[in-house]
């Protein structure tokens, strides 16, 4: 059984592309599919140049990547969906409430994820594991200032723009990847 993790974001053009190509890399050695969509977006374009260009530097190629419009079967066929916004979260909850217990916005499940306390044993599925152990840290967390679970959309900004979104979008995701690591 391969895990999926769902990056959403509003038009699929930067930050959940962005997302999509930093977890792949940072998830390469975990049997993780990771994929993106967006809750508005044009279907088939391509992805944002400045975002074409951190992704490149994963070390993939972006180029063959198409924006994909936002459907209840992504997210029904998702074991973890990360979005951009809280905003984005409810539209994905909206879509298919049976998601909301594993909708987070990306932000948030990285604060919940790096204080989360592993399960003792190796799991089975080490992404679900991780969702579950994320979501028991979520009563011990204070709550977070509620703008402090967006992340900033770069799009109409420089090229430095882009590059602090997907620091912030890696920063969010290293803790994902260490808790699956610890779980699996």
């Amino acid at each position: 059984m391969i895990d999926r993790v769902l990056f959403v974001c509003h038009a699929n053009l930067c930050r959940s592309p962005m997302a999509e190509y930093l977890a792949r890399r940072l998830l390469a050695d975990r049997r993780v599919e990771v994929a993106s969509a967006g809750t508005d977006a044009v279907e088939d374009r391509s992805m944002h140049p400045y975002a074409a260009e951190v992704a490149a530097g994963t070390g993939a190629d972006p180029a063959g990547f198409r924006t994909r419009r936002l459907s209840r079967e992504h997210l029904v066929g998702a074991t973890l969906v990360l979005t951009a916004t809280r905003r984005q979260r409810s539209v994905c909850t909206t879509l298919a409430p049976a998601v909301l217990h594993r909708t987070f916005t990306l932000r948030q499940f990285g604060r919940l994820a790096a204080a989360a306390e592993p399960a003792p044993e190796p799991a089975v599925d080490p992404l679900r594991a991780a969702i579950e152990a994320a979501a028991r840290a979520r009563g011990r967390l204070q709550p977070a200032a509620p703008d402090a679970d967006d992340l900033r959309d770069p799009i109409g900004g420089t090229a430095a723009d882009f590059r602090r979104c997907a620091e912030e979008i890696e920063r969010s995701l290293r803790p994902l990847a260490a808790l699956i690591g610890t779980a699996g």
